[in-house]
C-alpha cells in the first residue's frame, strides 16, 4: 500500500482564506443569542447596548464618617470663631454609604470636629454636598453602561447590576468539541493508580486546548481518548457534530496508516484543506459536516498550541464577531495635566487612542467609588508616591485593558459632549466590532485645541460667532487657519433650560436665574453651552456673578441633567434629549449646529471612514438619534466648510 500524501500543501495565508470564507459562507454570524443572569456573565459577550434603569447612587449618601450639617450653619465659621452645632438637632452623627438626613447637605469628616458635651465644634465652613455622594454621581439613569459586542469584566458587573439590572442579553458560547485519538493514549487519570508503560503516552492535549478555549471565552468538550479504529472515530465525530458547534479532532491528521481523520471528514462531508506550509503545524486538515467547521489539529504539542491560534480562535472570534484580548504596555503622551498629592501612589484611569505618530491618554474620572472610571477606561497610569502629578504634553506608561491594537483602531474624539457620540460609539462597536470610539469631554473650544495639537482625530463643536452668527467655522480660521480641515455636520439640536418636572419655581426666562431661590449648575469654561449662557447674559446685561451657582460646572448635558434631578441644582443649560432622557421638564432657547471637525490627514484612516459612513449612511443610526428628541438631522453627515 502506497504512502498516503498530503493532497495539496498550501500557504498560510491561502489556507486561512479559505478556511475563514467557507466558515462564513455556511455558518449563520454572528450566534445566537441568550438571556442570562449579570452575576453569571464575566466574559460574555453583550447582544445588544445595556441602558441603566436606576441612578447610583440612587440617593445622597455620606462620603465619610462624621456629622451630616445644614451647610449653610457652617459658613461664618473660623478658627478664632468656631460655630457650635447641636448633636442631635443641627448635626448628626453619619457613617460611610447612610442616607442623608432629610433637611442635611454636607458631611463633617469626624476628624474636622471637636465634640464638647452635646455640641461640635468646627472651625471653617462646609459648602452643599461637601463629602456627599450625590445622586448618579457613579451612573445615571438611561445612560449607555456598555454597548453591543463587548465583553463583560467584573467591573461592568458591578455597574449593571447597580444601574437596577439584573438579567441582559448575550451572546452563546460557541460549544468546541475535542476529540483525543490514539490507541496508545491513556487518561491522566490513570497516574492515581499508576505510572505509563511504553507505548502509553498521557494524554494531555485536551486538557491544553479546553483551557485554550476557556480563554477564547467559548464553551469547550471533552470527549474520551479514541483508538485508532475508523468507526469508532467516526461515530464520535457524527455524534460530537450534532452535540457541537465546532469540533477538533486531535491527532491523526499525518499520513500514517492508522490517521483516519482525512479518510473520515472526506467520507462524512468536505475537506478544504489537507495540509499547510507551516513547522510545526504541517498536517493540519480542515473540512465541514452538515455547514459545521471540523479541524484536524496534529497531536504533537507545540503543532496543537500553534494551530490553535491560527485557525481555532480566528474562528471563535468569527462566531462572535469580536477581536480577543490581551494586556500590553504602551508610552503615551498626557492630553492634559494631571495633578495628584504627595506620598501616595494613584492608580489614575485613563482613555487611549492613537493620532499621527503618537499615542494620546486622556485621565478620566479618579474618584473611589466611581466604578463608570474602570469600565470606560483603556488601562492606567501610576502617578509615583514622590511627583505631584505629570503636566500636559508628559510621556507616560499606560498599562492597558485593551489590546495595542484595538488602541490603533480608536478614533480620538475631544470636545463638546452630546448624547449621539454614545449612539455613535455603539454603532462603531456594532457595524465594525475592531473599532471604537474615545471621547473626551473637554468643550468645544477645548477641542479646538486639539485637533490644531494634533492630539484628537475629530472634535464636536458648537460655537457661535456673535458677529457673523456662524457656526464654528469663523473660530477654525482663527485658531488655525493653515491648517486642512472639513467640518461635517452631525446634528442640529435645542438648547433650553433644563428644570425639574413641572417646572416647581416656574423658570422661564434668563432674568429667572436672578431670583434668590434658583440655584444654577453651569457647564465648564471652553464648551459651546457656556458661550451661549454668557452671550445671552451679556446681551441682557446681567453679570454672572449675580447668579447663585454660575461658578458650579458640570462637563456633560447627562451631568447638568442629573444635577437638576437630584436637587443640586433648580435649573441649568443643557440639550432637549438630556432633560427627556432624566424625565425633566425643558424650555427651548435656541436650536444650534453641532459638527465634528476632522484633520484631511486623518480622514484616510480606516476607523475614521467607519464613523463618517455611519454618520452619512446608516439610516438606522440616523433613526436612534432623532428618537432621542430634540435633534434635527436634516444635514447630517454634510460637508459643511472645507479648505
Amino acid at each position: 500500500m502506497g504512502k498516503k500524501v498530503f493532497h495539496e500543501l498550501i500557504s498560510l495565508d491561502e489556507a486561512r482564506q479559505i478556511l475563514f470564507s467557507r466558515f462564513k459562507e455556511l455558518v449563520s454570524l454572528p450566534i445566537d443569542s441568550e438571556v442570562i443572569s449579570v452575576k453569571k456573565a464575566l466574559g460574555r459577550i453583550t447582544a445588544e447596548p445595556i441602558l441603566a434603569k436606576l441612578s447610583s447612587p440612587y440617593f445622597h449618601s455620606a462620603a465619610m464618617d462624621g456629622y451630616a450639617v445644614k451647610s449653610i450653619k457652617t459658613f461664618l465659621a473660623t478658627e478664632r470663631e468656631p460655630v457650635r452645632l447641636k448633636i442631635g438637632i443641627d448635626a448628626q452623627w453619619i457613617e460611610t454609604g447612610d442616607p442623608l438626613p432629610e433637611g442635611f447637605d454636607a458631611v463633617i469628616p469626624v476628624e474636622d470636629v471637636t465634640v464638647r458635651d452635646d455640641f461640635i465644634e468646627i472651625y471653617s465652613p462646609v459648602p452643599p454636598y461637601h463629602d456627599v455622594r450625590t445622586i448618579g454621581e457613579d451612573i445615571v439613569a438611561t445612560e449607555l453602561i456598555i454597548p453591543e459586542s463587548h465583553v463583560i469584566r467584573a467591573s461592568d458587573i458591578g455597574a449593571i447590576l447597580a444601574s437596577g439590572i439584573i438579567e441582559i442579553r448575550v451572546r452563546k458560547k460557541p460549544v468546541i468539541g475535542i476529540i483525543p485519538t490514539g490507541s496508545e493514549l491513556i487518561p491522566p487519570e490513570t497516574l492515581k493508580e499508576r505510572m505509563p508503560k511504553p507505548p502509553e503516552l498521557i494524554e494531555y492535549n485536551s486538557s491544553v486546548l479546553e483551557n485554550l478555549i476557556k480563554d477564547a471565552l467559548a464553551e469547550p468538550k471533552v470527549y474520551p481518548i479514541v483508538a485508532d479504529e475508523q468507526e469508532e472515530i467516526k461515530n464520535t465525530i457524527l455524534n460530537a457534530t450534532e452535540e457541537c458547534d465546532m469540533v477538533l479532532l486531535n491527532a491523526g491528521s499525518g499520513y500514517g496508516k492508522e490517521d483516519f481523520t482525512y479518510k473520515v471528514l472526506k467520507e462524512l462531508g468536505d475537506v478544504i484543506i489537507n495540509g499547510v506550509a507551516i513547522k510545526p503545524g504541517k498536517p493540519f486538515i480542515a473540512g465541514f459536516i452538515k455547514n459545521k467547521p471540523i479541524l484536524g489539529i496534529p497531536g504533537y504539542p507545540v503543532s496543537t498550541f500553534f494551530c490553535f491560534e491560527l485557525f481555532v480562535k480566528p474562528l471563535i472570534e468569527l462566531f462572535y464577531g469580536i477581536s480577543l484580548k490581551k494586556e500590553e504596555n504602551l508610552k503615551a503622551i498626557l492630553s492634559r495635566q494631571i495633578s495628584s498629592s504627595m506620598g501616595v501612589d494613584e492608580f489614575v484611569r485613563v482613555k487611549v487612542g492613537r493620532v499621527g505618530d503618537k499615542y494620546i491618554a486622556t485621565p478620566i474620572g479618579r474618584g473611589a467609588g466611581l466604578l463608570m472610571s474602570i469600565v470606560r477606561a483603556d488601562g492606567y497610569i501610576v502617578i509615583p508616591k514622590g511627583s505631584e502629578g505629570f503636566s500636559q504634553g508628559s510621556e507616560v506608561m499606560v498599562n492597558l485593558w485593551r489590546r495595542k491594537d484595538e488602541i490603533d483602531n480608536t478614533v480620538v474624539c475631544i470636545g463638546s459632549h452630546d448624547n449621539t457620540l454614545d449612539v455613535l460609539y455603539n454603532f462603531l462597536r456594532k457595524r465594525y466590532p475592531n473599532f471604537t470610539l474615545s471621547s473626551a469631554h473637554v468643550g468645544s473650544m477645548g477641542g479646538l485645541v486639539a485637533i490644531k495639537k494634533g492630539e484628537a482625530h475629530m472634535a464636536g463643536t458648537h460655537l457661535l460667532d456673535e458677529t457673523t452668527g456662524e457656526y464654528n467655522v469663523p473660530f477654525i480660521k482663527k485658531l488655525m487657519p493653515e491648517k486642512k480641515v472639513i467640518l461635517v455636520n452631525l446634528v442640529y439640536r435645542i438648547q433650553g433650560f433644563i428644570v425639574k418636572k413641572g417646572n416647581p419655581k416656574d423658570i422661564r426666562s434668563f432674568k429667572d436665574l436672578l431670583r434668590e431661590d434658583v440655584v444654577f449648575i453651569n457647564r465648564q469654561a471652553g464648551s459651546g453651552t457656556r458661550l451661549l449662557l454668557d452671550k445671552h447674559l451679556r446681551e441682557l446685561g446681567i453679570s454672572p456673578s449675580q447668579i447663585k451657582g454660575y461658578d458650579k460646572d458640570e462637563y456633560t448635558h447627562m451631568g447638568v441633567a442629573s444635577a437638576v434631578l437630584t436637587g443640586r441644582a433648580d435649573v441649568g443649560v443643557g440639550i432637549l434629549a438630556a432633560a427627556q432622557a432624566l424625565d425633566l421638564d425643558f424650555i427651548p432657547i435656541a436650536e444650534e449646529r453641532y459638527d465634528l471637525l476632522i484633520p484631511y490627514e486623518f480622514l484616510e484612516l480606516k476607523p475614521v471612514q467607519a464613523v463618517l459612513d455611519i454618520i452619512s449612511e446608516d439610516k438606522e443610526f440616523r433613526k436612534s438619534v432623532e428618537n432621542l428628541g430634540g435633534y434635527n438631522t436634516k444635514d447630517m453627515g454634510k460637508v459643511v466648510y472645507s479648505n
